[in-house]
């Protein structure tokens, strides 16, 4: 007897032996169940006894694990099918030698621990060693290329300190020579003002600006920058504020680089007579902050001793430590309304920024009775630089901030502030300020970490109107992932950390946005080598 069945498993015929032509034809017309789905699933199954067969077999060699041949099926084909939680098949003696402590003089001089991977596992290799020989040798050298690499981290902070901490020669340069210009060249010494132009720096219809700096050349970038972008130059007033010994190379840079229409005043603080009258708490308060940190701080070389922080906490100590914090010209804008008593509103601008818009709109923003108009810092989508809360600058931890502070309320911005000083004039911000300078210098400088944003975010508390994050980007003087075309796009951009423009740390793609405004043909740039990069 003969079996046909047909390619479609439709046709089933049975002839019968030695050539008898009857035969039995049967017809599948029933879907119901289909050979062909018959077949496929018999060799599906197949297939599924010689998986479990394996996995059998797996599970017996696996003895330690000891479970059943289902439950390791749910293990290895997800956690989820079986209701079975996903067992680590690392051993547990791996898991206790990583948590072991090793201290830092156990590895030096070691010549046996692995310098690369590559290494490593070459010698895990040749060796064939278990499992607790593999977590020594594996702790041992992830732990000194940590040691190394926090070793190089911090060499660099101090490097970058010291960097950012002195004068280039290029700079010192320049105040020199405009220095001399200044004692021979007649035009290096004209009033600025000049005379017909002095009622306009107490005429509140234009556009009052104030800048504290004792760098010619930061002064000029900002300057030029705010008045080439200014829709209404004429209406421009820029205060420059700076010290006795940068007065007059400021004078002659300014004298022999008018910016017409716009109208420049230059003074020394010696110059006004608020701050020669009687005691200014600002020079009492940094004549005693110089004092506290020379005598705990221990200078940069103690900081960097320091073999338990962790490196970004050397950074900034090594940060407080930078002239720029202890600089009067940081300080001093607490005082402007002291310093600018017949202005109503003026603009506070920071030497490290470039202006990159008109910036006259900021005159019609409503203050709604605030005192200081600033960007928010704990907002955006660069979670480095806008992610700063006021626990980002006070110590919690000390019962006199986290008494009277919020440590998630949002930060806000120096470098680019909107100041009412009608408004203020009716605070007590200034004595504020003054008050918690000196409850740090009390408490050993453990009120915050460094610098005049911290007491400025006590002392403007509840004081502070939010303005739309375009007139003021930060963070382009410490890191670099800001992009060129975003920083383009700001209104006003700041070069806030340590690489500032004018420094051969400077990023090197971001620093063209402030070299555009200045002219290195100018003789004075020139003969100290001042160059674009």
């Amino acid at each position: 007897m003969q079996l046909h069945i047909s390619p479609s498993l439709r046709h089933v015929t049975v002839l019968p032996g030695k050539g008898f032509r009857e035969f039995i034809k049967v017809k599948v017309t029933s879907r119901r169940v289909s050979y062909r789905m018959l077949f496929y699933s018999l060799l599906f199954f197949t297939f599924l006894l010689r998986f479990v067969f394996v996995l059998t077999a797996v599970d017996n060699i696996d003895g330690e694990n000891k479970c059943s041949t289902i439950g390791c099926l749910g293990k290895k084909l997800g956690p989820r099918i079986l209701g079975r939680r996903l067992e680590s098949s690392v051993p547990e003696v791996v898991y206790q030698i990583l948590q072991e402590p090793i201290r830092k003089d156990e590895l030096q001089g070691r010549s046996d621990i692995p310098q690369s991977l590559e290494e490593f596992m070459a010698e895990m290799k040749e060796g064939k060693f278990d499992a607790k020989t593999f977590a020594v040798k594996l702790r041992e050298m992830v732990t000194l290329m940590e040691q190394r690499t926090r070793t190089a981290k911090i060499q660099e902070y101090l490097y970058r300190h010291i960097a950012s901490s002195s004068i280039p020669k290029q700079l010192h340069c320049l105040d020199l020579k405009l220095a001399n210009e200044h004692s021979n060249n007649a035009a290096a010494r004209l009033q600025l003002p000049s005379a017909e132009l002095v009622p306009g720096l107490v005429d509140n219809s234009n556009f009052h600006f104030v800048l504290a700096s004792d760098n010619v050349l930061a002064a000029s970038v900002v300057a030029t920058s705010l008045v080439r972008n200014s829709m209404h130059p004429w209406k421009v007033v820029l205060h420059i504020i700076t010290d006795k010994k940068t007065y007059y190379p400021m004078q002659a840079w300014f004298s022999l680089h008018p910016l017409s229409p716009a109208i420049i005043e230059v003074k020394a603080l010696h110059h006004f007579d608020w701050f020669t009258k009687g005691k200014v708490p600002v020079l009492e308060a940094m004549e005693k902050d110089q004092q506290v940190r020379s005598q705990f701080r221990g200078g940069s070389s103690a900081i960097v001793a320091n073999n338990t922080e962790k490196p970004y906490v050397i950074a900034s100590k090594l940060q407080a430590l930078s002239p720029k914090y202890n600089s009067v010209m940081n300080h001093i804008r607490i005082n402007l309304p002291e310093l600018f008593p017949s202005l109503n509103k003026v603009v506070f601008l920071d030497d490290d920024i470039v202006i990159q818009t008109d910036l006259s709109p900021l005159w019609n923003i409503d203050m709604n009775g605030k005192v200081n108009g600033a960007v928010e810092t704990c907002r955006g989508e660069d979670k480095f630089v806008m992610s700063k809360k006021l626990k980002s600058y006070l110590n919690f931890s000390h019962p006199l901030i986290s008494q009277n502070f919020d440590p998630n309320e949002c930060a806000w911005a120096y470098g680019m502030n909107i100041f009412d000083l009608e408004a203020w004039r009716k605070t007590n911000i200034s004595l504020a300020y003054h008050y918690w300078v000196e409850r740090n210098l009390e408490s050993d400088l453990s009120l915050w970490q460094l610098g005049t944003l911290p007491p400025g975010l006590i002392a403007f508390h509840g004081h502070v109107h939010i303005i739309d994050p375009f007139w003021h980007m930060l963070g382009l003087g410490y890191q670099e992932n800001t992009s060129f075309a975003d920083a383009e796009s700001a209104g006003v951009i700041h070069f806030n950390g340590r690489a500032k423009p004018w420094l051969d740390i400077a990023f090197p793609q971001l620093r063209p946005l402030w070299a555009k405004y200045i002219n290195f043909s100018d003789k004075f740039i020139k003969s100290c080598h001042i160059r674009a990069s």
